[in-house]
């Protein structure tokens, strides 16, 4: 077994060195759920997070959308999904995703202000310096370590047994980059800077630790807007973000690095990036199931490995 010196988190700006065996850990992901009416969707939900709770991980990650793109954006609906987090007996860590406010203007979703939801989202789902969960977890947040970005206390990041786990508030419908509104530009703009800023300092802070691996969590499928000659063309919502940045610095990154997402629904975990028309073979991807698919994912990983990580489908009840 592999011999470690790890640097333990006690606080915020604390650590502590010491060396341990380096053991594998699960962690569990989702997102896309729950998808539907409250009597259609609810209870496999539900019964999901039951198996999850069965498994006692560490932390589960759910990357946003926890409702459907076609009901109600309302403070109920919101409510309810507090509540869901909540039956999550250890730790659960939250990033928003486009159901939950950047279309929310649509009629069928009750026509709110999609900036309001994205207020009301930060206000009821994030506490500085924790998660959620019966059994928050401690984390920091970019609005208290970054005054520049004082309002994005989505973003957060933890360490557990030298991984560094990052989240990104990065949405479907191309990352809130609608052109025909200015409001949603200028949202974007502020947003797309404070990624940024948090991707970087993500990379440096890692580098700062000597970490074995980093994950990223989001929601967004970020090819959803890639042309037929460029992943991430001018008018991409993902170009600044990922193809600017996450991609060089992962590139040039001495440690793997694991993208995890929702958005499409479909179970993925391949490496699709690129750089320079070159495959990057340290970052992996990873696509939750979601909507009609009810399943989420166990995450091993194993920093002894060269490929430290491998994954499994959560059935309900198995």
């Amino acid at each position: 077994m592999k011999q470690l010196c790890r640097l333990c988190w006690l606080g915020f700006g604390l650590l502590s060195a010491f060396c341990v065996y380096a053991q594998p850990f699960s962690f569990v992901a989702l997102g896309d759920l729950p998808y539907g009416s409250e009597a259609q969707a609810y209870p496999p939900y539900r019964a999901l997070i039951g198996t999850i709770n069965k498994m006692h991980p560490p932390f589960s990650i759910h990357v946003g959308d926890v409702k459907s793109g076609s009901t109600l954006c309302s403070d109920q609906e919101l409510h309810a999904q507090i509540g869901h987090f909540k039956m999550f007996e250890t730790a659960v860590v939250y990033t928003p995703g486009d159901n939950e406010w950047t279309d929310c203007h649509r009629a069928n979703n009750g026509a709110y202000d999609p900036q309001e939801r994205l207020q009301a989202l930060r206000e009821r789902f994030f506490t500085p310096g924790q998660s959620l969960g019966k059994t928050p977890l401690q984390l920091q947040n970019q609005s208290t370590l970054d005054p520049a970005h004082a309002k994005f206390i989505e973003n957060q990041r933890w360490l557990h047994q030298q991984v560094l786990f990052v989240t990104l508030h990065i949405v479907g419908s191309n990352n809130n980059f609608e052109v025909r509104d200015p409001s949603a530009v200028a949202e974007f703009f502020e947003r797309d800077l404070a990624n940024v800023a948090w991707i970087r300092d993500a990379f440096a802070y890692a580098q700062q630790l000597s970490v074995k691996a980093i994950v990223f969590a989001m929601q967004a499928d970020v090819f959803e807007s890639k042309s037929i000659w460029e992943d991430f063309p001018g008018h991409s919502g993902y170009r600044s973000s990922i193809g600017n940045t996450l991609l060089p610095l992962a590139a040039d990154a001495a440690v793997p690095v694991l993208l995890i997402h929702g958005d499409s629904h479909v179970f993925r975990f391949d490496q699709p990036f690129s750089l320079a028309k070159k495959p990057l073979n340290n970052l992996t991807r990873l696509v939750v199931p979601g909507a009609n698919d009810v399943r989420a994912v166990n995450v091993t990983v194993d920093v002894g490995q060269r490929m430290p990580f491998a994954v499994r489908l959560i059935e309900i009840g198995k």
